[in-house]
This record gives C-alpha cells, structure tokens and sequence, in this order.
C-alpha cells in the first residue's frame, strides 16, 4: 500500500498530465475592489499524507477532482512536520514559527522531573488555594487556572499588533485561547467538563466490570419490573469545595418500551425518546458543586442508544457549554455562543478537544459503523462551522487571514487503517469487505476503502471552500504531518529494562502477561530503584536521562548520571536503539533517534527529551510505556486496544502535505517556514525565535 516516497511524484507528475483537460474550471466569485488586506485562507487538514493522497486520487480519479485540480495548478508537496510528529508539538511549531526547543512542547505528556511521572504537555495550572472549613467542607480563594505552557507569540497575535484581522478556528494547542484581531477558537487540547480528554459513559445490564480509566467509565445498571433504570450521569471529577474529590452525578432515568422498541431519557429538564440505533442532538445539563444551586457547571451530552434487549446506551464526555462555557472556548468569549445559538448559528457542538471518541472504539463499546457514524456527526458538524466561518470572514472589506481545521483524516486514520491495510496484524477481511454506504453515501464501498473515503470526503469540503472563495485570495491546504501503518508495539522502558538501563527495586517485577491471573500494572515512579537506573522513558517518543541533580529530588531517589557522562550514555543508547532489529521479521524498528542538543533551538531546549526515538514506519511505542509503565513484552503484535494507524514516529517517514493555488518555491519547507510565509504575505517579517523561510513566490 506505501511506497517509498519518492516514487509517488513521478507518477503523480503523469497522472497531472493524463487529466489535465478532464478537470473542469471551477468559476470563483469576482470581486469588484480589492480588499486592504491580502485575503489568505489555510485549510488545516490533520493527517493528510502526500502518498495517500497521490494513491487516492489515482484510484478513484472522479471522485478527487478538487485535489488534483489544486495538484494541477502548483503541484503536490511533501511538508516537513515537527521533531517527534505528533500533533501538539506540530502545531505549535506552525503557531509560533519556532521548533520545540523554542516554544516548549516536547510531546503529548512530559515528565514531573522530580517524580518522574506523567503531566500535561500544553497546559499549566496554578496553585489551588482552599480555606479549611468544618468537616469535609473547604472553600475556594483562587488558583487552579490553566495557562498555556507554550512559548512564542502566535502568528496571529503578530497579525493583530500590525492591524491585520484574522479568525482562527479550531486551532490545535489553542488552549487556554489566544484572542485575534477577529474570531479565536480552541480545538485539539481543549479538556472535557468531566476530565482533561473526555471520559464516554457505558451504560448497560449485562455484567461488565465497572472502572475508572483513561477514556471511559462503566456503569452496570438494573431493569426493574416497570421496565425503569435509575442511573446517573457522570461530571466534574470533583467539586472546589470539598476536601474529597469525588465525582459529580447527576440523576437520569431511563424508561422502556419494549413494544414500541424505544426508550424515554429523562436527564435534567430534558427528555429524549430514542429508537436503537438512533442518536440524540446535543443535551443541556447542569452539574450543582454546592447544595441549592449556589454554584452550578453546564455542560452539554449526546447519547447513542445501542439496544433495548439487553439494555445498552453510550452517552459521551461531558463537553463545555459553548452558550455557558465554565471556562473560554473563543475569543471573544461570545462567540462560541453566537456561533451555537445565534441568528445563523449552527447549534450546539462538540467543543472537546478531540470529539471523534477513538476510546469507544478502542474499548469496543462502538462497534466500527457506530464510530464512523459519531465521526460522521463531528465531521458534518465542522462543514457547517466552515460555512459559518466564510460567512464572516467574506463579510470583511478589509480581508484580512483565516483558518480552519478539520481533524476527520487523522483521528479515524489511527482506528480505521487495519480494514485498508490487509498486512496489518489485526485486519479482519469479512469486517474490511462489509458495505459501508450508510457513512460514505457512494455505491460499492467497504470498510476496506475507508483510507480512501476519508481523502475523498475532504475533497468535497476543499470543492465547497474553493467556490466560495473569491478568485483573489490565496489557498494553502496543509497538514501536520503523514500516516503510516502501526502494526508493531514496542515498550521502550521495557527494552530499557532488559537491557540493564533500568533497574527494579528487589522484588518487584515488570508487568505480567494481561492473561495472567496475577497481573498487575507496574509504574516507573513507584517500581523502579532509581539508585541504579540511568535512562527511562515518560511519552510516545521521549527518552530521558536519570540525570543527577535534575532527576528525582529526595535522598535515594535522585539521579545518579553524571553530567559529563550523559553524552556517552546516550551515544550507546542512540546506536543500539537504532540498531534494533525485530525478530519477526529482521526489520528496523527505530529509524533514527535524535538528541535534543542537536535538533531543537531556543531558551527551553533544557525541558526536552534527551532522546527523541524515531521508530520506523510500522512500530511506535506502546501506550502502557507512553504512561510510564513496564509492559511484559519488549515487542508484540498489534492487535487491538489502540491506535492501528499512526505518525508518532520518525519525522521522515510521515511528513505532512503542502498544496496552495500560488507557485511554491523550490527547495525543502516545514511548519515553521509555512508562518513565516503568512506573516511575510503582509509584508511582517520573522519575529525573534522564528526559524523558518518563505514559502510561495511572491506577486
């Protein structure tokens, strides 16, 4: 299915030529005076591979016609993404037109230096300050803010200060939200109001083990003889003004009709009637942190019911209200309710950070066309947003910049590549050959083609953008990164372990097999004998050294690796990581790692991974050692349970995609050079910190 990338650009070159005169000339909106401001318009799809891209628009010619008319123009081009890929640490490369080592985003978890456990890598928090009241009873005096922990100005912000206006929607890594000389929105980082990623709810009678864990919440429930459940639904995992930090339900009652083959959710002031199988619209509800309605959170909710015999229903995380958000989700605050409710509002939405809910999927409590019909539901959501978008931003005489991003490619790109990919561990072919028409609308489609379905219903969207655009304005279609197939799990802690790098404390032991009775999580902080370990691994792609007098804190727990002795250490573990050979196969599985001193540039190049693994196409880091714990195996075969499609790898096997109606220069561009070129097409220069290099030939 890959090839290797430099064999797509000759064929795709031909395929230029062979439908150069099938392509039929789209007719743009004329305008009569030029506006102010340069109107410059990029679309930000995540995901969006070069390759994939070429192979889809090979396969199905008809149905891509809006990218390869934009191919036809000024060509496909590979964009060089962030060192690691993954899409926090992209986009805020293309947010400040710095590299990591200069805005200070390494990854999607950092490491606690002390304890040398996991915490956020985009966001901070302040101290919480609570007065002791009687009993359990504490009250709040302040703190617990979340702030943004990325350094740089935003490229908008730098519009804004030279008066150019510019609406930013659904900007990755925008959150806490970065007001603009226009509209802001947050997108991708953006918590739940029932946790920092959105936690599901399962809700059903058969007898499942209830658990609290990253991504879901079981919730075993019992039809009485009136055919009544009484349950509840999940909030904040705690209110501000008790000591014990318990989460917060609220009561739902669920009726059933079993002749009518429906159920009656009565939760808040609401009531819903669903039929199995149907989903609901988004549903208000309000969740009391105090008695008496003294201080209340909203939030909003959708459900799916599954089946009434046996009962089972998925109600999704908690998202903030964008009509009473508990905390900003635009700038102005505002908007993110006139854009739900106001005269050309497009309705509540989802304002999580990633709302293609991959962890019901992953969890099995969706089944694959339960999942693409929520993605489905996000996805229309975003072409109605967009619409909402233009008409606001055609709207200004001045012009001026937009922004939009659409996340579909690459949040069902790491759920749905096993059915495209037969090579893949956990391909299952009676599964990949069932019809899915109810989702892509098109005669004869399988789940098989769903790699391909996901380019070609972007190209309706880059059709539908470029007909309301005027001739004038300048198109950029970009992407974070690539795709690759993930058929291989590698747990680094555990090949640190096995290889004497790190070391457990006497009587402890890695992981056990999951089959095994006795099995058990094993975590860094409280297993490993940090007196004798010298390297560990916090994150997809970060190693780091147990480096005394930056490691650890208390006696016995600090680091024990001299300074001027972590240069060979990490030479020893570059050249032996990168020489890894799976035994399945003899393949690599590491294809190149980097140390931050020789990749990253600026003032926060200390806070990074000493290592960047860069694993191979086909191999990431499992997510048991991503979390910081010792899986059993060193490598095992995917086969389910995660992402099976990723670019959490090395920044040259999946590099991103760059595609724009003005000629691009020649040479190499990545993210940083793509924010240079923004502020340069209004005549801004490079701010200090910035690295990158123009990118479209100038008028």
């Amino acid at each position: 299915m890959r090839l290797p990338r430099w064999t797509a650009y000759p064929a795709l070159a031909a395929l230029a030529a062979m439908f150069w005169y099938a392509i039929p000339r789209a007719k743009h909106r004329e305008v009569s005076t030029l506006p102010a401001h340069e109107r410059v318009v990029v679309l930000g799809i995540d995901g969006l591979d070069p390759e994939l891209l070429a192979e889809t628009m090979k396969r199905f010619p008809e149905l891509t016609k809006n990218f390869r008319r934009l191919v036809d123009e000024q060509g496909l081009h590979s964009l060089g993404t962030s060192t690691p890929p993954q899409s926090p640490v992209a986009w805020s490369n293309f947010i400040t037109g710095r590299n990591p080592g200069g805005h200070g985003i390494f990854d999607f978890i950092h490491r606690d230096p002390v304890s040398r456990g996991p915490i956020p890598s985009t966001t901070t928090s302040t101290e919480v300050k609570t007065l002791d009241l009687w009993g359990d009873w504490q009250f709040p005096l302040g703190g617990g803010e979340s702030l943004s922990n990325r350094s740089g100005e935003s490229f908008w912000t730098v519009l804004a200060r030279h008066g150019i206006p510019a609406d930013i929607w659904r900007m990755p890594a925008n959150f806490p939200v970065e007001p603009a000389m226009g509209l802001s929105f947050s997108g991708m980082m953006t918590p739940a109001v029932d946790s920092a990623y959105g936690e599901f709810t399962f809700y059903t009678e058969e007898a499942l083990t209830g658990e609290f864990s990253i991504g879901k919440k079981i919730e075993n429930v019992r039809v009485g003889s009136d055919d009544q459940i009484a349950t509840r639904l999940f909030g904040p995992g705690g209110s501000p003004f008790h000591h014990t930090q318990v989460p917060i339900t609220i009561p739902m009652t669920v009726s059933l009709d079993r002749e009518h083959r429906a159920a009656a959710l009565e939760v808040g002031a609401r009531v819903l009637v669903l039929e199995p199988g149907e989903w609901s619209e988004f549903v208000p509800v309000t969740f009391p942190l105090m008695a008496g309605g003294l201080a209340d959170v909203q939030g909003i909710v959708r459900f799916y019911l599954r089946s009434i015999e046996p009962f089972q229903m998925y109600a999704s995380p908690v998202n903030i209200d964008p009509e009473a958000p508990i905390t900003p989700v635009s700038e102005p605050t505002s908007a993110s309710a006139e854009l739900a409710s106001g005269p050309t509002g497009i309705g509540p939405y989802y304002t999580q950070g990633m709302p293609e809910d991959v962890n019901a999927l992953k969890s099995e409590v969706l089944t694959v066309p339960e999942f693409m019909q929520q993605a489905n539901l996000v996805h229309r959501e975003g072409e109605r947003m967009l619409d909402y978008a233009l008409d606001h931003y055609l709207k200004k005489p001045e012009g001026g910049f937009l922004f939009f991003y659409f996340s579909t490619i690459d949040l069902c790109g790491h759920m749905m590549w096993r059915h495209t990919d037969t090579t893949h561990p956990h391909h299952d072919p009676t599964l990949a050959a069932q019809s899915s028409e109810g989702w892509t609308q098109r005669a004869g489609s399988t789940w098989k083609d769903t790699t391909y379905d996901l380019y070609i219903e972007m190209d309706r969207v880059l059709g539908h953008l470029r007909k309301r655009l005027p001739l004038d304005a300048t198109l950029i279609v970009m992407s974070d990164h690539g795709f690759a197939p993930y058929t291989r799990k590698f747990s680094l802690n555990t090949w640190l372990q096995k290889n004497g790098y790190l070391v457990l404390k006497p009587g402890r032991e890695i992981e056990k097999p999951h089959h095994d009775e006795k099995f058990e999580t094993v975590f860094l902080m409280d297993a490993v004998d940090w007196s004798k370990t010298r390297a560990y691994g916090i994150g997809f792609n970060g190693l780091y050294v147990n480096l005394a007098g930056r490691e650890g804190g208390e006696a016995g727990d600090a680091g024990i690796v001299d300074a001027k002795d972590a240069p060979a250490l990490l030479a020893e573990l570059k050249q032996k990581l990168e020489g890894l050979l799976d035994p399945k196969d003899g393949a690599r599985v590491i294809f190149r790692c980097d140390l931050a001193a020789d990749v990253y540039r600026g003032e926060r190049v200390a806070e990074a991974p000493d290592m960047v693994v860069g694993y191979n196409s086909g191999y990431d880091n499992s997510d048991e050692a991503t979390q910081g714990r010792i899986p059993n195996e060193v490598l095992a075969d995917n086969l389910g349970g995660t992402f099976n499609g990723s670019h959490l790898m090395a920044p040259d096997v999946v590099m991103g995609t760059l595609l724009s109606n003005r000629a691009v220069l020649p040479g190499t561009h990545g993210l940083e050079d793509l924010t240079v070129e923004i502020l340069g097409r209004y005549g801004i220069g490079p701010q200090p910190g910035m690295v990158g290099h123009r990118v479209l030939e100038q008028r």
